[in-house]
Protein backbone atom coordinates (compact mmCIF):
# COMPACT_ATOMS: atom_id res chain seq x y z
CA UNK A 1 0.00 0.00 0.00
CA UNK A 2 1.27 3.60 -0.70
CA UNK A 3 -0.15 6.99 0.65
CA UNK A 4 -0.59 7.79 -3.01
CA UNK A 5 -3.29 4.66 -3.51
CA UNK A 6 -5.46 5.11 -0.08
CA UNK A 7 -8.94 5.15 -0.93
CA UNK A 8 -12.15 5.45 1.31
CA UNK A 9 -14.13 2.12 1.48
CA UNK A 10 -16.41 1.54 -1.69
CA UNK A 11 -19.96 2.99 -0.42
CA UNK A 12 -18.43 5.00 2.62
CA UNK A 13 -18.40 8.63 0.25
CA UNK A 14 -21.28 9.59 -1.51
CA UNK A 15 -22.28 12.85 -3.74
CA UNK A 16 -24.05 15.13 -2.32
CA UNK A 17 -27.55 16.07 -3.09
CA UNK A 18 -27.41 19.27 -5.24
CA UNK A 19 -31.33 20.46 -5.52
CA UNK A 20 -32.49 23.49 -7.28
CA UNK A 21 -30.56 23.22 -10.46
CA UNK A 22 -32.91 22.62 -13.18
CA UNK A 23 -35.89 20.53 -14.27
CA UNK A 24 -33.15 17.88 -15.32
CA UNK A 25 -31.99 17.37 -11.94
CA UNK A 26 -35.67 16.29 -10.84
CA UNK A 27 -34.60 18.56 -7.75
CA UNK A 28 -35.38 22.01 -9.60
CA UNK A 29 -37.62 24.50 -8.91
CA UNK A 30 -39.27 24.07 -5.30
CA UNK A 31 -35.46 21.96 -4.51
CA UNK A 32 -37.98 19.09 -2.51
CA UNK A 33 -39.28 21.45 -0.26
CA UNK A 34 -43.07 21.31 -1.52
CA UNK A 35 -44.68 24.48 -2.00
CA UNK A 36 -44.86 27.71 0.76
CA UNK A 37 -45.47 26.62 4.59
CA UNK A 38 -43.02 27.38 7.43
CA UNK A 39 -40.98 24.54 6.41
CA UNK A 40 -39.97 25.41 2.19
CA UNK A 41 -38.66 28.75 3.91
CA UNK A 42 -35.02 29.94 4.80
CA UNK A 43 -34.58 29.91 8.40
CA UNK A 44 -37.81 28.78 8.88
CA UNK A 45 -38.66 26.01 11.56
CA UNK A 46 -39.32 25.66 15.13
CA UNK A 47 -38.30 24.74 18.65
CA UNK A 48 -39.15 21.00 19.52
CA UNK A 49 -42.25 20.79 21.42
CA UNK A 50 -43.94 23.68 19.10
CA UNK A 51 -47.77 22.80 18.44
CA UNK A 52 -48.06 25.95 15.86
CA UNK A 53 -48.74 27.99 18.67
CA UNK A 54 -51.14 25.72 20.56
CA UNK A 55 -50.11 25.37 24.02
CA UNK A 56 -47.94 22.68 24.15
CA UNK A 57 -47.87 19.37 25.77
CA UNK A 58 -45.50 19.82 28.24
CA UNK A 59 -46.70 23.04 29.55
CA UNK A 60 -50.80 21.62 28.99
CA UNK A 61 -49.86 18.96 31.71
CA UNK A 62 -49.54 19.48 35.15
CA UNK A 63 -46.23 19.47 37.15
CA UNK A 64 -45.87 16.89 39.62
CA UNK A 65 -43.05 14.68 41.84
CA UNK A 66 -39.65 16.16 42.92
CA UNK A 67 -36.79 13.81 43.17
CA UNK A 68 -34.07 14.79 45.49
CA UNK A 69 -30.65 15.20 44.38
CA UNK A 70 -29.00 14.25 48.03
CA UNK A 71 -30.56 10.82 47.53
CA UNK A 72 -26.97 9.38 45.48
CA UNK A 73 -25.36 9.84 49.21
CA UNK A 74 -27.86 7.47 50.97
CA UNK A 75 -28.08 4.27 50.95
CA UNK A 76 -29.31 0.89 52.88
CA UNK A 77 -27.89 -2.38 53.98
CA UNK A 78 -30.05 -5.46 55.37
CA UNK A 79 -29.53 -7.82 57.66
CA UNK A 80 -28.75 -10.42 55.19
CA UNK A 81 -25.86 -8.57 53.88
CA UNK A 82 -24.33 -8.00 57.70
CA UNK A 83 -24.80 -11.92 57.67
CA UNK A 84 -23.08 -12.52 54.70
CA UNK A 85 -20.11 -9.96 54.98
CA UNK A 86 -18.74 -11.58 57.86
CA UNK A 87 -16.89 -8.94 59.52
CA UNK A 88 -17.28 -7.83 63.45
CA UNK A 89 -16.57 -4.61 62.90
CA UNK A 90 -18.85 -2.59 60.27
CA UNK A 91 -18.15 0.83 59.07
CA UNK A 92 -18.86 2.75 56.00
CA UNK A 93 -15.20 1.99 54.20
CA UNK A 94 -15.95 -1.47 55.10
CA UNK A 95 -19.15 -1.89 53.15
CA UNK A 96 -17.15 0.10 50.56
CA UNK A 97 -14.77 -1.83 50.33
CA UNK A 98 -17.31 -4.92 50.01
CA UNK A 99 -19.33 -3.18 47.42
CA UNK A 100 -22.54 -3.26 49.59
CA UNK A 101 -22.68 0.51 49.36
CA UNK A 102 -22.30 3.16 46.56
CA UNK A 103 -18.37 5.12 46.22
CA UNK A 104 -20.31 8.57 46.85
CA UNK A 105 -22.21 7.14 49.29
CA UNK A 106 -22.37 9.37 53.13
CA UNK A 107 -25.00 7.79 55.13
CA UNK A 108 -25.99 4.24 55.54
CA UNK A 109 -28.85 2.63 57.54
CA UNK A 110 -29.32 -0.99 58.31
CA UNK A 111 -33.20 -2.06 57.65
CA UNK A 112 -34.93 -5.34 59.38
CA UNK A 113 -35.07 -7.52 55.99
CA UNK A 114 -33.41 -11.06 56.73
CA UNK A 115 -32.06 -12.75 59.36
CA UNK A 116 -28.74 -12.42 61.54
CA UNK A 117 -27.13 -14.77 64.39
CA UNK A 118 -23.78 -12.97 63.97
CA UNK A 119 -22.51 -10.62 66.26
CA UNK A 120 -21.77 -6.96 64.37
CA UNK A 121 -20.61 -4.01 65.99
CA UNK A 122 -21.45 -0.99 63.59
CA UNK A 123 -19.89 1.96 63.85
CA UNK A 124 -21.16 5.48 62.48
CA UNK A 125 -24.14 3.36 60.70
CA UNK A 126 -27.51 3.78 61.71
CA UNK A 127 -30.76 1.28 61.73
CA UNK A 128 -34.32 1.59 61.72
CA UNK A 129 -35.78 0.01 65.17
CA UNK A 130 -36.45 -3.19 64.00
CA UNK A 131 -33.07 -3.95 62.93
CA UNK A 132 -31.40 -2.54 66.19
CA UNK A 133 -33.76 -5.12 68.10
CA UNK A 134 -32.38 -7.57 65.59
CA UNK A 135 -28.79 -6.64 66.22
CA UNK A 136 -28.53 -6.23 69.57
CA UNK A 137 -30.36 -9.49 70.21
CA UNK A 138 -27.80 -11.46 67.79
CA UNK A 139 -25.18 -9.99 70.18
CA UNK A 140 -23.82 -6.91 68.82
CA UNK A 141 -23.62 -3.18 69.67
CA UNK A 142 -24.31 -0.14 67.78
CA UNK A 143 -22.16 2.96 67.95
CA UNK A 144 -23.73 5.86 65.38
Amino acid sequence: MELNTIQPASGAKHAKRRVGRGIGSGLGKTAGRGHKGQKSRAGGYHKVGFEGGQMPMQRRLPKRGFKSALLKFNAEVNLNQLQQLGVDEVDLAVLKQAGLVGQLVKVVKVIKSGELTKKVALKGIGATAGAKAAIEAAGGSLDA
